[in-house]
Protein backbone atom coordinates (compact mmCIF):
# COMPACT_ATOMS: atom_id res chain seq x y z
CA UNK A 1 0.00 0.00 0.00
CA UNK A 2 2.70 2.25 0.95
CA UNK A 3 4.52 1.80 -2.38
CA UNK A 4 1.33 2.16 -4.25
CA UNK A 5 0.54 5.62 -2.28
CA UNK A 6 4.54 6.78 -3.23
CA UNK A 7 3.72 5.71 -6.79
CA UNK A 8 0.82 7.86 -6.99
CA UNK A 9 2.47 10.93 -5.09
CA UNK A 10 5.60 11.01 -7.94
CA UNK A 11 3.03 10.55 -10.92
CA UNK A 12 1.50 13.56 -9.58
CA UNK A 13 4.06 15.39 -11.30
CA UNK A 14 2.27 15.25 -14.90
CA UNK A 15 -1.02 16.11 -13.08
CA UNK A 16 1.03 19.19 -11.64
CA UNK A 17 2.43 20.41 -14.70
CA UNK A 18 -1.00 19.93 -17.04
CA UNK A 19 -3.60 21.31 -14.55
CA UNK A 20 -1.41 25.27 -14.83
CA UNK A 21 -3.38 28.77 -14.92
CA UNK A 22 -3.99 27.56 -18.80
CA UNK A 23 -6.23 24.27 -17.39
CA UNK A 24 -8.05 26.66 -15.46
CA UNK A 25 -8.31 29.47 -17.64
CA UNK A 26 -9.48 27.13 -20.73
CA UNK A 27 -11.72 25.29 -18.55
CA UNK A 28 -13.19 27.90 -16.67
CA UNK A 29 -13.77 29.86 -19.60
CA UNK A 30 -15.41 26.93 -21.62
CA UNK A 31 -17.96 26.62 -18.93
CA UNK A 32 -18.18 29.75 -18.42
CA UNK A 33 -19.16 30.91 -22.50
CA UNK A 34 -20.34 27.05 -23.20
CA UNK A 35 -21.68 25.20 -19.98
CA UNK A 36 -21.18 21.49 -20.49
CA UNK A 37 -21.16 21.42 -24.17
CA UNK A 38 -17.12 21.07 -24.43
CA UNK A 39 -16.54 18.60 -21.65
CA UNK A 40 -16.25 15.76 -24.50
CA UNK A 41 -13.03 16.96 -25.46
CA UNK A 42 -11.74 17.26 -21.64
CA UNK A 43 -12.82 13.42 -21.71
CA UNK A 44 -11.15 12.67 -24.87
CA UNK A 45 -8.30 14.35 -23.89
CA UNK A 46 -7.69 12.74 -20.08
CA UNK A 47 -8.04 9.24 -22.31
CA UNK A 48 -5.23 10.24 -24.56
CA UNK A 49 -2.97 11.54 -22.14
CA UNK A 50 -3.04 8.77 -20.08
CA UNK A 51 -2.12 6.80 -23.73
CA UNK A 52 0.24 8.65 -24.59
CA UNK A 53 1.73 9.14 -20.95
CA UNK A 54 1.77 5.72 -20.45
CA UNK A 55 3.22 4.22 -23.91
CA UNK A 56 6.15 7.21 -23.39
CA UNK A 57 7.21 5.77 -19.73
CA UNK A 58 6.84 2.07 -20.65
CA UNK A 59 8.70 2.41 -23.72
CA UNK A 60 11.54 4.56 -21.94
CA UNK A 61 11.51 1.62 -18.82
CA UNK A 62 11.61 -1.55 -21.07
CA UNK A 63 14.44 0.21 -23.49
CA UNK A 64 16.53 1.78 -20.67
CA UNK A 65 15.94 5.01 -22.94
CA UNK A 66 14.40 8.22 -23.23
CA UNK A 67 11.96 9.88 -25.62
CA UNK A 68 14.44 11.89 -27.36
CA UNK A 69 16.84 9.24 -27.60
CA UNK A 70 14.41 6.65 -29.30
CA UNK A 71 13.55 9.44 -31.53
CA UNK A 72 17.07 10.18 -32.57
CA UNK A 73 18.09 5.88 -32.79
CA UNK A 74 14.59 4.99 -34.15
CA UNK A 75 14.85 7.66 -37.39
CA UNK A 76 18.49 8.33 -37.47
CA UNK A 77 17.71 11.96 -37.73
CA UNK A 78 19.52 14.38 -35.15
CA UNK A 79 17.26 16.91 -37.08
CA UNK A 80 14.51 15.81 -36.26
CA UNK A 81 15.25 15.11 -32.64
CA UNK A 82 16.69 18.55 -31.94
CA UNK A 83 13.39 20.11 -33.86
CA UNK A 84 11.05 18.06 -31.88
CA UNK A 85 13.20 19.23 -28.93
CA UNK A 86 13.27 22.64 -29.56
CA UNK A 87 9.69 23.46 -30.27
CA UNK A 88 8.60 21.16 -26.71
CA UNK A 89 11.23 23.76 -25.12
CA UNK A 90 9.88 27.00 -27.09
CA UNK A 91 6.53 25.35 -25.77
CA UNK A 92 7.82 25.27 -22.35
CA UNK A 93 8.67 29.21 -22.58
CA UNK A 94 5.32 29.81 -23.87
CA UNK A 95 3.45 28.40 -21.41
CA UNK A 96 5.97 29.47 -18.15
CA UNK A 97 4.34 33.09 -19.21
CA UNK A 98 1.00 32.06 -18.36
CA UNK A 99 2.57 29.87 -15.37
CA UNK A 100 3.70 33.04 -14.00
CA UNK A 101 0.95 35.35 -14.80
CA UNK A 102 -1.53 33.21 -12.93
CA UNK A 103 -0.19 32.62 -10.14
CA UNK A 104 0.21 36.07 -9.56
CA UNK A 105 -3.57 36.51 -10.28
CA UNK A 106 -4.11 33.78 -7.77
CA UNK A 107 -2.41 35.92 -5.44
CA UNK A 108 -3.86 39.00 -5.98
CA UNK A 109 -7.13 38.08 -5.29
CA UNK A 110 -6.21 37.20 -1.95
CA UNK A 111 -3.53 39.87 -1.45
CA UNK A 112 -4.20 43.43 -3.02
CA UNK A 113 -2.35 46.62 -2.83
CA UNK A 114 1.16 44.47 -3.28
CA UNK A 115 3.24 45.58 -6.96
CA UNK A 116 2.72 42.78 -9.08
CA UNK A 117 6.45 42.45 -9.95
CA UNK A 118 6.96 41.52 -5.54
CA UNK A 119 4.99 38.51 -5.91
CA UNK A 120 6.62 37.63 -9.54
CA UNK A 121 10.09 37.99 -7.92
CA UNK A 122 8.92 35.78 -4.74
CA UNK A 123 7.74 32.53 -7.60
CA UNK A 124 10.29 32.89 -9.92
CA UNK A 125 12.71 32.83 -6.74
CA UNK A 126 11.31 29.59 -4.83
CA UNK A 127 11.66 27.63 -7.84
CA UNK A 128 15.02 28.39 -8.71
CA UNK A 129 15.38 27.21 -4.95
CA UNK A 130 13.35 24.07 -5.70
CA UNK A 131 15.19 23.10 -9.27
CA UNK A 132 18.77 24.14 -8.09
CA UNK A 133 18.71 22.23 -4.52
CA UNK A 134 16.30 19.32 -5.35
CA UNK A 135 16.68 16.24 -7.74
CA UNK A 136 13.93 14.95 -9.64
CA UNK A 137 12.28 13.06 -7.35
CA UNK A 138 12.15 15.41 -5.09
CA UNK A 139 10.67 17.73 -6.90
CA UNK A 140 8.07 15.24 -8.33
CA UNK A 141 6.69 14.36 -4.58
CA UNK A 142 6.69 18.08 -3.69
CA UNK A 143 4.28 18.66 -6.85
CA UNK A 144 2.40 15.95 -6.22
CA UNK A 145 1.78 17.31 -2.58
CA UNK A 146 1.14 20.82 -3.11
CA UNK A 147 -1.17 19.32 -6.55
CA UNK A 148 -3.28 17.58 -3.56
CA UNK A 149 -4.50 21.13 -2.19
CA UNK A 150 -4.73 22.48 -5.95
CA UNK A 151 -7.51 19.56 -6.35
CA UNK A 152 -8.94 19.83 -3.00
CA UNK A 153 -10.00 23.28 -3.60
CA UNK A 154 -10.44 23.41 -7.09
CA UNK A 155 -13.22 20.25 -6.69
CA UNK A 156 -14.85 22.15 -3.23
CA UNK A 157 -15.51 24.93 -5.56
CA UNK A 158 -16.73 22.74 -8.62
CA UNK A 159 -18.93 20.40 -6.63
CA UNK A 160 -20.58 23.40 -4.71
CA UNK A 161 -22.12 24.46 -8.27
CA UNK A 162 -25.84 23.28 -8.81
CA UNK A 163 -25.58 20.33 -11.45
CA UNK A 164 -27.85 19.48 -14.16
CA UNK A 165 -27.24 16.20 -14.48
CA UNK A 166 -28.95 15.65 -18.25
CA UNK A 167 -26.63 17.85 -19.92
CA UNK A 168 -23.34 17.03 -18.43
CA UNK A 169 -24.08 13.67 -19.27
CA UNK A 170 -24.60 15.00 -23.12
CA UNK A 171 -21.66 17.37 -22.89
CA UNK A 172 -19.42 14.52 -22.02
CA UNK A 173 -20.95 11.55 -24.03
CA UNK A 174 -21.77 13.78 -27.34
CA UNK A 175 -18.92 15.68 -29.49
CA UNK A 176 -20.04 18.82 -30.36
CA UNK A 177 -18.26 21.91 -32.12
CA UNK A 178 -20.18 25.30 -31.07
CA UNK A 179 -19.73 28.53 -33.03
CA UNK A 180 -16.84 30.51 -31.39
CA UNK A 181 -16.15 27.71 -29.65
CA UNK A 182 -13.14 26.17 -31.80
CA UNK A 183 -10.36 27.71 -30.40
CA UNK A 184 -11.66 26.87 -26.69
CA UNK A 185 -11.72 22.80 -27.96
CA UNK A 186 -8.43 22.43 -29.44
CA UNK A 187 -6.89 24.63 -26.09
CA UNK A 188 -9.03 22.05 -23.77
CA UNK A 189 -6.89 19.25 -25.59
CA UNK A 190 -3.92 21.26 -25.64
CA UNK A 191 -3.80 22.06 -21.82
CA UNK A 192 -4.46 18.15 -21.29
CA UNK A 193 -2.21 16.30 -23.56
CA UNK A 194 1.16 18.28 -23.36
CA UNK A 195 3.88 17.43 -25.66
CA UNK A 196 6.57 18.69 -22.70
CA UNK A 197 4.60 16.35 -20.60
CA UNK A 198 5.43 13.29 -22.68
CA UNK A 199 9.25 14.81 -22.77
CA UNK A 200 8.90 14.92 -18.99
CA UNK A 201 7.45 10.96 -17.83
CA UNK A 202 9.62 9.59 -20.13
CA UNK A 203 12.56 11.41 -18.36
CA UNK A 204 11.06 10.55 -14.85
CA UNK A 205 10.30 6.66 -15.80
CA UNK A 206 13.84 5.90 -15.19
CA UNK A 207 14.17 3.27 -12.67
CA UNK A 208 10.43 2.42 -12.61
CA UNK A 209 9.02 -0.86 -13.04
CA UNK A 210 6.10 -1.01 -16.06
CA UNK A 211 3.30 -2.08 -12.89
CA UNK A 212 4.07 0.42 -10.40
CA UNK A 213 4.28 3.35 -13.29
CA UNK A 214 1.30 2.12 -14.92
CA UNK A 215 -1.29 2.34 -11.69
CA UNK A 216 0.56 5.38 -10.37
CA UNK A 217 0.26 7.17 -13.74
CA UNK A 218 -3.04 6.34 -14.26
CA UNK A 219 -4.71 7.20 -11.09
CA UNK A 220 -2.96 10.64 -11.36
CA UNK A 221 -4.37 11.37 -14.78
CA UNK A 222 -7.83 10.40 -14.18
CA UNK A 223 -8.05 12.65 -10.57
CA UNK A 224 -6.11 15.44 -12.93
CA UNK A 225 -9.17 15.10 -15.42
CA UNK A 226 -11.53 15.06 -12.96
CA UNK A 227 -10.01 18.63 -11.27
CA UNK A 228 -10.18 19.99 -15.08
CA UNK A 229 -13.49 18.67 -15.34
CA UNK A 230 -14.35 20.63 -11.58
CA UNK A 231 -12.81 23.74 -13.33
CA UNK A 232 -15.64 23.84 -15.61
CA UNK A 233 -18.61 23.45 -13.38
CA UNK A 234 -16.50 26.61 -11.60
CA UNK A 235 -16.77 28.57 -15.12
CA UNK A 236 -20.11 28.39 -15.32
CA UNK A 237 -20.87 30.29 -12.19
CA UNK A 238 -19.49 33.69 -13.78
CA UNK A 239 -21.24 37.11 -14.64
CA UNK A 240 -20.15 38.95 -16.74
CA UNK A 241 -16.99 38.59 -19.07
CA UNK A 242 -14.54 35.69 -18.07
CA UNK A 243 -11.52 36.80 -16.26
CA UNK A 244 -10.05 35.64 -12.81
CA UNK A 245 -11.81 38.56 -11.23
CA UNK A 246 -15.18 38.20 -12.42
CA UNK A 247 -14.90 34.67 -11.69
CA UNK A 248 -13.94 35.25 -8.17
CA UNK A 249 -16.30 37.92 -7.44
CA UNK A 250 -19.48 35.63 -8.81
CA UNK A 251 -18.30 32.85 -6.54
CA UNK A 252 -18.26 35.53 -3.90
CA UNK A 253 -21.66 36.62 -4.36
CA UNK A 254 -23.44 33.31 -4.52
CA UNK A 255 -21.09 31.16 -2.02
CA UNK A 256 -19.46 33.97 0.41
CA UNK A 257 -15.89 35.48 0.78
CA UNK A 258 -14.94 31.87 1.77
CA UNK A 259 -15.01 30.40 -1.54
CA UNK A 260 -13.46 33.22 -3.37
CA UNK A 261 -10.09 32.64 -1.10
CA UNK A 262 -10.58 28.84 -2.16
CA UNK A 263 -10.32 29.03 -5.89
CA UNK A 264 -7.50 32.21 -5.56
CA UNK A 265 -5.45 29.33 -3.58
CA UNK A 266 -6.33 26.91 -6.26
CA UNK A 267 -5.37 29.49 -8.89
CA UNK A 268 -2.26 30.34 -7.04
CA UNK A 269 -0.89 26.66 -6.46
CA UNK A 270 -2.05 25.76 -10.36
CA UNK A 271 0.62 28.57 -11.16
CA UNK A 272 3.25 28.05 -8.46
CA UNK A 273 3.21 24.03 -10.00
CA UNK A 274 3.62 24.71 -13.40
CA UNK A 275 6.28 27.32 -12.98
CA UNK A 276 8.17 24.17 -11.49
CA UNK A 277 7.30 21.82 -13.72
CA UNK A 278 7.82 23.18 -17.07
CA UNK A 279 11.21 24.47 -16.57
CA UNK A 280 11.98 20.58 -15.51
CA UNK A 281 10.30 19.78 -18.57
CA UNK A 282 12.40 21.83 -20.94
CA UNK A 283 15.96 20.74 -19.35
CA UNK A 284 14.81 16.96 -19.45
CA UNK A 285 13.93 17.15 -23.16
CA UNK A 286 16.64 19.09 -24.24
CA UNK A 287 18.80 16.30 -22.24
CA UNK A 288 17.36 13.75 -23.67
CA UNK A 289 18.87 14.62 -27.52
CA UNK A 290 22.02 15.80 -26.03
CA UNK A 291 25.36 14.16 -26.35
CA UNK A 292 24.79 13.25 -22.32
CA UNK A 293 27.64 14.51 -20.87
CA UNK A 294 28.28 15.58 -17.24
CA UNK A 295 26.86 18.93 -17.96
CA UNK A 296 23.79 17.46 -18.86
CA UNK A 297 23.13 16.00 -15.63
CA UNK A 298 20.74 17.14 -12.71
CA UNK A 299 23.44 20.09 -11.44
CA UNK A 300 25.21 20.35 -14.65
CA UNK A 301 25.56 23.83 -16.27
CA UNK A 302 23.20 23.17 -19.75
CA UNK A 303 20.59 21.59 -17.42
CA UNK A 304 20.52 24.23 -15.40
CA UNK A 305 20.67 26.66 -18.08
CA UNK A 306 18.15 24.99 -19.59
CA UNK A 307 15.56 25.55 -16.95
CA UNK A 308 16.94 28.93 -15.98
CA UNK A 309 15.97 30.24 -19.92
CA UNK A 310 12.35 29.40 -18.96
CA UNK A 311 12.17 30.84 -16.06
CA UNK A 312 13.42 34.23 -17.04
CA UNK A 313 10.75 34.23 -19.85
CA UNK A 314 8.30 34.12 -16.89
CA UNK A 315 9.95 36.09 -14.80
CA UNK A 316 10.17 38.78 -18.31
CA UNK A 317 6.23 38.73 -18.75
CA UNK A 318 5.52 38.93 -15.03
CA UNK A 319 7.56 42.13 -14.68
CA UNK A 320 5.96 43.78 -17.72
CA UNK A 321 2.59 43.29 -16.76
CA UNK A 322 1.26 41.74 -19.81
CA UNK A 323 -2.38 40.35 -19.21
CA UNK A 324 -2.46 36.36 -18.71
CA UNK A 325 -6.01 35.18 -20.37
CA UNK A 326 -4.87 35.98 -24.51
CA UNK A 327 -1.20 34.90 -23.50
CA UNK A 328 -2.41 31.57 -22.07
CA UNK A 329 -4.93 30.54 -24.24
CA UNK A 330 -2.65 30.93 -27.53
CA UNK A 331 -0.21 29.23 -26.09
CA UNK A 332 -2.76 26.15 -25.45
CA UNK A 333 -3.66 26.48 -29.15
CA UNK A 334 -0.25 26.51 -30.98
CA UNK A 335 0.70 23.44 -28.61
CA UNK A 336 -2.24 21.69 -30.54
CA UNK A 337 0.12 21.64 -33.52
CA UNK A 338 3.37 20.26 -31.80
CA UNK A 339 0.66 16.87 -30.55
CA UNK A 340 -0.07 15.14 -33.53
CA UNK A 341 3.27 14.97 -34.66
CA UNK A 342 4.94 13.92 -31.34
CA UNK A 343 2.12 11.10 -30.78
CA UNK A 344 2.50 9.85 -34.65
CA UNK A 345 6.38 9.45 -33.28
CA UNK A 346 4.88 7.39 -30.39
CA UNK A 347 2.42 5.57 -31.96
CA UNK A 348 5.56 3.86 -34.00
CA UNK A 349 8.10 3.67 -31.39
CA UNK A 350 6.14 2.00 -28.60
CA UNK A 351 4.96 -0.68 -31.62
CA UNK A 352 8.77 -1.61 -32.51
CA UNK A 353 9.32 -5.06 -30.45
CA UNK A 354 13.18 -4.01 -29.97
CA UNK A 355 12.11 -0.83 -28.03
CA UNK A 356 9.25 -2.26 -26.20
CA UNK A 357 10.34 -5.60 -25.76
CA UNK A 358 7.54 -7.98 -24.66
CA UNK A 359 5.47 -4.49 -23.92
CA UNK A 360 5.35 -3.43 -27.23
CA UNK A 361 1.72 -1.71 -27.37
CA UNK A 362 -1.44 -4.59 -27.60
CA UNK A 363 -4.57 -4.34 -29.97
CA UNK A 364 -6.28 -2.28 -27.74
CA UNK A 365 -3.38 0.30 -27.29
CA UNK A 366 -3.16 0.78 -31.20
CA UNK A 367 -6.86 1.50 -31.37
CA UNK A 368 -6.71 4.01 -28.63
CA UNK A 369 -3.61 5.72 -30.00
CA UNK A 370 -5.14 5.97 -33.76
CA UNK A 371 -8.00 7.36 -32.19
CA UNK A 372 -6.24 9.93 -30.29
CA UNK A 373 -3.79 10.45 -33.64
CA UNK A 374 -6.96 11.10 -35.48
CA UNK A 375 -8.93 13.54 -33.03
CA UNK A 376 -5.31 15.28 -32.32
CA UNK A 377 -4.92 15.33 -35.79
CA UNK A 378 -8.56 17.08 -36.89
CA UNK A 379 -7.45 19.41 -34.45
CA UNK A 380 -4.46 20.50 -35.27
CA UNK A 381 -5.72 21.07 -39.02
CA UNK A 382 -8.50 23.38 -37.40
CA UNK A 383 -6.05 25.32 -35.96
CA UNK A 384 -4.07 25.36 -39.37
CA UNK A 385 -6.99 26.27 -41.31
CA UNK A 386 -8.44 28.64 -38.82
CA UNK A 387 -4.63 30.60 -39.26
CA UNK A 388 -4.58 30.53 -42.56
CA UNK A 389 -8.23 32.06 -43.11
CA UNK A 390 -7.15 34.24 -40.56
CA UNK A 391 -4.53 35.51 -42.81
CA UNK A 392 -6.61 35.81 -46.09
CA UNK A 393 -9.38 37.90 -43.49
CA UNK A 394 -11.84 35.44 -44.37
CA UNK A 395 -14.25 33.98 -41.43
CA UNK A 396 -13.53 30.65 -40.69
CA UNK A 397 -16.41 27.68 -39.52
CA UNK A 398 -15.61 24.30 -39.16
CA UNK A 399 -18.50 23.09 -41.89
CA UNK A 400 -19.37 22.10 -45.48
CA UNK A 401 -16.41 21.75 -47.41
CA UNK A 402 -13.54 22.66 -44.94
CA UNK A 403 -14.69 20.36 -42.45
CA UNK A 404 -14.53 17.49 -45.41
CA UNK A 405 -10.90 18.71 -46.47
CA UNK A 406 -10.34 18.58 -42.81
CA UNK A 407 -11.29 15.05 -41.77
CA UNK A 408 -9.87 13.27 -45.07
CA UNK A 409 -6.44 14.68 -44.35
CA UNK A 410 -6.91 13.31 -40.73
CA UNK A 411 -8.34 9.99 -41.80
CA UNK A 412 -4.83 9.87 -44.64
CA UNK A 413 -2.41 10.61 -41.90
CA UNK A 414 -3.60 8.38 -39.17
CA UNK A 415 -4.13 5.26 -42.06
CA UNK A 416 -0.60 6.38 -43.66
CA UNK A 417 0.85 6.30 -39.68
CA UNK A 418 -1.26 2.60 -39.37
CA UNK A 419 0.32 1.22 -42.29
CA UNK A 420 4.08 2.20 -40.64
CA UNK A 421 2.97 0.97 -37.42
CA UNK A 422 1.95 -2.28 -38.92
CA UNK A 423 5.56 -2.38 -40.80
CA UNK A 424 6.89 -1.59 -37.62
CA UNK A 425 5.69 -4.54 -35.66
CA UNK A 426 7.60 -7.08 -37.69
CA UNK A 427 11.22 -4.80 -37.11
CA UNK A 428 13.57 -7.35 -35.69
CA UNK A 429 16.52 -6.93 -33.72
CA UNK A 430 19.01 -7.09 -36.36
CA UNK A 431 17.51 -4.25 -38.34
CA UNK A 432 17.75 -1.11 -35.17
CA UNK A 433 19.52 -1.19 -32.28
CA UNK A 434 19.73 0.65 -29.50
CA UNK A 435 23.79 0.92 -29.22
Amino acid sequence: MKSRFASILFWMVIAAAFIGPGTVTVTAASGAGYGYSLLWALLFSTFACLVLQESAARVSITSGKNLGQLVLHRFKSKKLAWFLAISVFLGCAAYEAGNILGSISGLALIVTGINPAIFTIIIVAVSVAVLWLGNIKTVANIMGMVVALMGFTFLIVGLSMPIDTSALVKGLFVPSFPEGGILLTLGLVGTTIVPYNIFMGSGLAKGQDVKSMRFGLTIAVILGGLISMGIVLVGTSIVGDFNFENLANSLEASHGKWMAVVFAIGLFAAGFTSSITAPLAAAITLKSVSSGDESWSEKGSKYRMAWGFILLTGLVFGLTGVKPIPVIILAQAANGLILPVLAIFLWIISNNSTIAKEYANSHFVNLAMAITVFVATVLGLINVFKAVFTALSASFAFIGMVQIVILILALAITMFTFLIVVKERGIKENNLTLD
